[in-house]
């Protein structure tokens, strides 16, 4: 089969799940739209919470920043999984203990305001609707790549399948849903890591390839991969792989603001609602803190893999040579070689190729070279733009995987953003219909407008979303 078909599988497969157990699970009340009647197991609700977490900045952009920048990008490691330290001993507990459905709630009640709630009811809504905007332009460039269709396509079909099921079953949808997505993360995620560690290294166990000796093609001295990748690096006019990008008190500050910012996520907090008790909650935050770290463990080994392979692939290669996943990525606008020297080999070095990111003539690619640019050429010796994003989704063309763990990659992408865009659309809808509308301007309006509010608010939030998905700012 052809790697249309094999996509057309694996996602079809996944979205008939995700919309099945929308139907399964519909919200009938209040309760349960908002907070899954308090119902989920610990396990679940973990599970359900990492998938949630993991959006397609984690799933797709944090190895690519790894595969650039090296031991400089530990600090998302660290600070992203810290930030649930700080949720799980300092916020949630107590947010769980008053008894409420929303962070909004909870701040209107403790304050004795509905000033400090609308506070709150705004703060939410800026902050989701920044986050959906990038779940959705994730989901467009995955569906571009997939289908060879244009990414404002990619962007609707995404929109419409988070509709469906976060509108139609609320956070009892979502959990359930959230909790398949994750399955379809972690494996997605982790296979092509370790067929890719048995072929550069020949251990199974990626952690471990990413230490151990690089053995590609047979190599007779074998070296350590890390001392390999460090070499490439300086070759090439970078710093160290292993060197810090920073000083030690840049790395703590940044590290510390993505903790907090983590621990303030409106989309994360409101999953700790919907387990029995305070206890339940501990007990939950453990569970998703083991089931991120699966990902957040592999990803220096995802990220180390995919520098090592990309540069063989590229650098020093002739254009009309270039493998098949470079020319389907350049005609995606993600990649792209300019011959500076005219010598029709791909150069890259440190450096900007352009002035800027590229910017794509209509008129398409010229037969035999790159596709012309209304940019000027950087001063650099360097050839080879690529955007940090197709890392994740590249690697597994790069080491020649078979067909079906690319689409089972493109699968996880595609649940990453889904889980994600899900999680802020509830929060959206919640703040406007149960915040907003039902304890701020209509007070006396029934549990059944109550949730026809909200998924009203779901769609005009899913429309502007995808505007600004399409259009970025």
């Amino acid at each position: 089969m052809d790697q249309t078909t094999w996509n057309f599988i694996f996602i079809g497969i996944t979205f008939a799940v995700y919309i099945g157990i929308a139907i399964w699970s519909r919200a009938g009340s209040t309760k349960e739209y908002y907070t899954a009647s308090g119902g989920v197991s610990p396990f679940a609700n973990g599970m359900a919470t990492a998938a949630d977490w993991m959006s397609a900045a984690t799933f797709i952009s944090m190895a690519g920043g790894i595969a650039a920048s090296g031991y400089g990008a530990s600090k998302f490691l660290m600070g992203w999984t810290g930030g649930f330290v700080l949720l799980t001993t300092l916020m949630v507990p107590y947010l769980r203990k008053f008894g409420k459905a929303t962070v909004p709630d909870f701040i209107g009640d403790r304050y004795y305001s509905n000033a400090a709630r609308l506070v709150a009811v705004i703060c939410a809504i800026f902050i989701c609707m920044t986050y959906i905007m990038g779940q959705m332009r994730g989901v467009g460039i995955v569906f571009s790549r997939l289908f060879d269709i244009e990414i404002w396509m990619g962007v609707l079909i995404g929109g419409g399948i988070v509709f469906f099921y976060a509108g139609l079953g609320g956070m009892k949808g979502i959990t359930y849903t959230q909790v398949a997505q994750y399955c379809v993360m972690v494996f997605s995620y982790t296979i092509p890591v370790v067929f890719i560690s048995i072929i550069i290294t020949g251990s199974a166990l990626p952690q471990l390839g990413l230490i151990g000796n690089y053995i590609k093609d047979g190599a007779e001295e074998s070296v350590p991969l890390i001392v390999k990748i460090n070499q490439i690096s300086t070759d090439l006019g970078f710093a160290e792989y292993t060197a810090s990008s920073s000083n030690t008190l840049d790395m703590f500050c940044i590290t510390a603001a993505l903790m907090i910012g983590t621990a303030g996520l409106p989309h994360v907090i409101v999953r700790f609602f919907t387990v029995k008790n305070v206890k339940a909650v501990r007990k939950s935050a453990y569970w998703t803190l083991g089931f991120i770290a699966i990902i957040y463990l592999t990803a220096p080994a995802l990220g180390m893999f995919a520098r090592t392979n990309f540069v063989e692939e590229i650098n020093q290669k002739k254009y009309a040579e270039a493998p098949q996943w470079f020319k389907n990525w350049e005609n995606q606008g993600m990649i792209a070689w300019v011959d500076k020297n005219q010598d029709g080999i791909m150069q890259y070095k440190a450096g900007s190729v352009f002035d800027g990111k590229p910017v794509y003539a209509d008129e398409g690619r010229i037969e035999g070279g790159p596709r012309p640019v209304s940019n000027t050429l950087a001063d650099s010796e360097n050839e080879v733009y690529y955007d940090r994003d197709i890392i994740v989704l590249a690697n597994p063309e790069m080491a020649g995987l078979p067909k079906w763990v690319i689409a089972l990659v493109m699968a996880g992408c595609v649940a990453a953003a889904l889980s994600t865009a899900a999680g802020l659309l509830l929060v959206l809808s919640t703040s406007i219909s149960h915040d907003l509308m039902k304890k701020i301007l209509k007070p006396d309006i029934s549990d059944k407008q109550e949730i026809r509010y909200a998924r009203i608010a779901s769609f005009g939030a899913l429309a502007i979303a995808a505007y600004f998905g399409i259009n970025p700012p």
